[in-house]
C-alpha cells in the first residue's frame, strides 16, 4: 500500500531565506500553484526558484528515512530543507499521483534527490545516504491549511478522496 490508513503529517519547515535553516511551525497555507506562504518557494528566493517546470511548490520527506539516517550520522529533518515531514507513506510512488494532505490536494512531480548543494549545507555523505529516499517534490493543485497530525490520502481521478 502507498498510503497507509495511519498516514499522516510529523512536522512542517519553513523558511524565508534559500540557504536559512528551516525552522518548524505549527501550521502553514499552502497556496494553490504558488507554495507553502512564508517558505523561500514561495517567495521565488529559493536556489531552484528560476528554474524551468514544476515541482519546486513543496517537498516531503518521510520521518522512517530521517529516523535511519539519525542512525549513522547526526542531522535533523530541517537540515534536510524537506517542507513536510511524513510518516506511512512510500513518497517514491506518489510521482504523477494526486493526494490528499488535510485539506489540500498535491500532485507528486518527482522524487527529490539529493544535490551537492544540500550536502554543502548539511554533512559529508548526505547524498549518498538519501540517494533513492530524498523524498517528494510536488504542487499544489488546491490549497489550505496544513498541520502536524493532518492525514495523507490518495485522490481518484473523480477528485474524491479514496
Amino acid at each position: 500500500m502507498i498510503i497507509s490508513d495511519s498516514a499522516c503529517v510529523t512536522g512542517i519547515y519553513i523558511t524565508p531565506v534559500a540557504t536559512d535553516l528551516p525552522t518548524a511551525v505549527a501550521e502553514v497555507t499552502a497556496v494553490r500553484e504558488t507554495g507553502l506562504e512564508g517558505d523561500r518557494y514561495f517567495l521565488r528566493r529559493g536556489t531552484w526558484s528560476h528554474w524551468p517546470g514544476g515541482g519546486r511548490q513543496v517537498t516531503l520527506i518521510e520521518a522512517e528515512v530521517v529516523e535511519a539516517l539519525q542512525q549513522t550520522m547526526v542531522i535533523t529533518a530541517a537540515q534536510l530543507r524537506r517542507n513536510i515531514l511524513t510518516r506511512g507513506v512510500k513518497l517514491n510512488d506518489l510521482v504523477g499521483v494526486d493526494f490528499g494532505v488535510g485539506e489540500v490536494v498535491m500532485r507528486g512531480v518527482r522524487r527529490c534527490e539529493p544535490c551537492a548543494h544540500l550536502e554543502k549545507l548539511t554533512v559529508s555523505g548526505i547524498a549518498l545516504a538519501l540517494n533513492d529516499r530524498g523524498g517528494l517534490r510536488a504542487d499544489i493543485l488546491r490549497g489550505g491549511m496544513i498541520r502536524p497530525g493532518d492525514k495523507l490520502k490518495l485522490i481518484e481521478a473523480t477528485g474524491r478522496s479514496v
